[in-house]
């Protein structure tokens, strides 16, 4: 493949991973638990009108949605996870609609969101661009993109190592990319980045202190 040939697109096949999807339904309750709830709230914080979250996972998210927004359509392609999800929906502070489909063909017209939302999900997503060029042609002009994930240490050996791991990371992580650079993505994609968090965190007992970040940025 030419460098410059975008990825093929993943089949819905390729998005199934039902062995991963059944341990993640448990670290992801493990992770809230030791400081993951809080980081939810904070990257939906202040949001308002209508929302779309990529990714939604089982729903972690929702029941931090503040009231202010007014629908929130939730995207999971995995079909374990989207199942959790629409049961998680219930029970929402927020009128929740979850969907099937991919990150880079989002199920909503241009510029009819008022925020688009990433959580834990830039890092396994094939084509992050692409994901990102779609979340800029569904938000109003002004909307923001919001997001929360792990991402590539700003320490050199840290680096070397996420990068050494990376193979197997993928293979029993559902795909997922442990030394991706979110904000460098974002900020490549065109968005203005407003606000952007940095901190340690470690998702479970046995998992060392991973970089994270939480950020505000606005479509371009």
């Amino acid at each position: 493949m030419h460098p410059d040939t975008p990825p093929t697109p993943p089949s819905r096949q390729d998005l199934q991973h039902p062995r991963f999807a059944r341990q993640y339904l448990k670290i992801a309750v493990a992770a809230d638990r030791r400081g993951g709830a809080a980081h939810r709230r904070r990257l939906l914080e202040g949001l308002s009108g209508r929302v779309l979250e990529v990714g939604a996972g089982q729903g972690r998210n929702f029941p931090h949605c503040p009231e202010a927004v007014t629908a929130l359509v939730a995207l999971e392609p995995e079909d374990s996870l989207r199942a959790a999800a629409r049961q998680s929906a219930g029970a929402a502070p927020v009128p929740v609609t979850v969907v099937a489909g991919q990150a880079g063909g989002l199920p909503v017209g241009t510029g009819t969101v008022d925020a688009v939302v990433f959580s834990l999900v830039l890092c396994s997503i094939t084509d992050p661009g692409a994901a990102l060029a779609e979340a800029a042609r569904v938000l109003r002009p002004g909307g923001q993109l919001r997001f929360y994930e792990h991402v590539r240490s700003r320490n050199r050996l840290g680096a070397l190592l996420q990068s050494a791991v990376a193979p197997l990371w993928r293979r029993v992580g559902g795909g997922c990319h442990p030394d991706r650079d979110t904000e460098a993505l974002v900020r490549s994609a065109g968005f203005t980045v407003q606000r952007l968090d940095r901190f340690g965190f470690s998702p479970t007992p046995v998992t060392p202190p991973l970089p994270h970040v939480i950020g505000t940025a606005t479509a371009p």
